[in-house]
């Protein structure tokens, strides 16, 4: 629908101005005369002329759905109807890219839609788990629960982010570093230290001499350099992106000798978490399990939930397939055999998926402590060398005198 800015004065003469969004003009004059606005103007907003470039809107968040979770499921549980929920939270949006798709949806709903059909129309901001466990709560009467459930599901898998991404910014930031360090040494230091020896004459120390080569390629071949890295990042993107090349790195990167541990408790968490919460929800096992695999974030685990899913279609309890995929650890699989046998699968997830937060909390906290003294002898050894480097040819000459 189109959005109307009007001006106007309210009863005490005062000027009043705002937006409504509206079918048409008239229901905006209606409103107004209701809240007795008089001197009224009305013009239709100008649509953003770069609406539908998606790359230049905003993104939504995580933060911004949770929000918007947990409000709804406040509304619903204080017995709104779906569509006012979804009227007031579009209006009080922020977010112009999520104002957008709640608007939609408001549409969607009002014309027949489920709430979870409307919201597969917009997988970039409700994700398939999202869907379909809205679908479960529609189905079951319990949307405000199971909208609960995913805020609190949601939140729980953001700071779990969150810690990864912190225990790899330190790294990140040292690397940038070093490199920048470097660079203008290369490019600035080294040249006049060069001017300096040749000044000097004789032959230059071995180091020096490679240090002087590598700022002459440095400088004399910048742009070979900028264009290696592009084919680089080109190269890895497209192997990534492949079927057996994505395998590859994945597998690579779960085996690896300290980052592959955090890799595969994260993976087991957020799987263990997806899943029972999914369960819990009421969604069949064999569409929660596809679900998961998709939202696994790794190929190796999303092959081994796929055949999972397909072994328990033939019957077969979940542990077996599991066990027999290679990824999972073996406590985790005895923990969901206990957990299928005696019936509470989901709570057993939960805790499963409780103590693996704990474990990567854990992880990270000793891959930081590791990488804290190797990056220190990294950056002193990289720009250590090239200062000894450099003050080679001097020591040398005070050695002659």
């Amino acid at each position: 629908m189109p959005i109307y800015v009007w001006k106007g004065k309210n009863s005490m003469g005062q000027k009043r101005k705002g937006e409504m969004e509206a079918a048409a003009e008239s229901a905006v004059q209606g409103h107004l005369k209701r809240l007795r606005i008089t001197n009224v103007t009305i013009k239709e907003k100008p649509k953003d002329m770069f609406e539908n470039v998606s790359f230049l809107q905003p993104k939504v968040t995580g933060k911004d759905i949770v929000i918007f979770t947990r409000q709804m499921s406040t509304m619903i549980d204080a017995g709104l109807p779906l569509v006012q929920c979804l009227q007031i939270l579009s209006k009080q949006q922020d977010n112009v890219t999520f104002k957008r798709a709640l608007c939609k949806l408001v549409t969607d709903v009002e014309t027949g839609a489920t709430l979870a059909d409307g919201m597969r129309k917009h997988p970039k901001i409700f994700d398939s788990l999202f869907a379909n466990m809205i679908e479960a709560g529609e189905l079951g009467g319990i949307l405000d629960t199971i909208l609960n459930r995913l805020a609190t599901f949601m939140e729980k898998s953001m700071i779990l982010q969150k810690k990864i991404k912190g225990a790899m910014t330190y790294p990140v930031i040292c690397l940038g570093i070093a490199l920048l360090i470097t660079s203008v040494i290369l490019v600035f230091v080294i040249p006049v230290f060069e001017k300096m020896f040749s000044d000097m004459g004789g032959a230059l120390p071995g180091p020096t001499q490679v240090v002087v080569d590598a700022s002459h390629f440095f400088k004399g071949n910048l742009h070979i350099v900028i264009i290696a890295a592009v084919v680089v990042k080109f190269l890895f993107s497209k192997i990534y992106n492949s079927e057996k090349g994505r395998m590859a790195i994945d597998r690579m990167l779960l085996n690896a000798p300290v980052a592959g541990i955090l890799i595969r408790k994260t993976a087991v968490a957020k799987f263990t978490r997806t899943l029972s919460t999914m369960l819990q929800s009421g969604v069949p096992i064999l569409d929660a399990l596809q679900v998961v695999a998709k939202t696994a974030g790794n190929k190796v685990i999303e092959q081994a939930v796929f055949y999972t899913a397909e072994a328990i279609a033939e019957g077969r309890p979940i542990a077996e397939p599991l066990e027999e995929s290679g990824v999972f650890p073996m406590m985790v699989i005895q923990m969901i055999n206990v957990g299928e046998q005696v019936g509470a699968l989901d709570t057993m997830l939960e805790k499963i998926a409780d103590f693996y937060d704990q474990e990567v909390d854990q992880a990270v906290d000793n891959l930081t402590a590791m990488l804290e003294p190797f990056m220190m002898v990294f950056l002193g050894g990289m720009i250590g060398g090239l200062v000894v480097a450099m003050y080679l040819p001097i020591f040398k000459m005070a050695d002659g005198l």
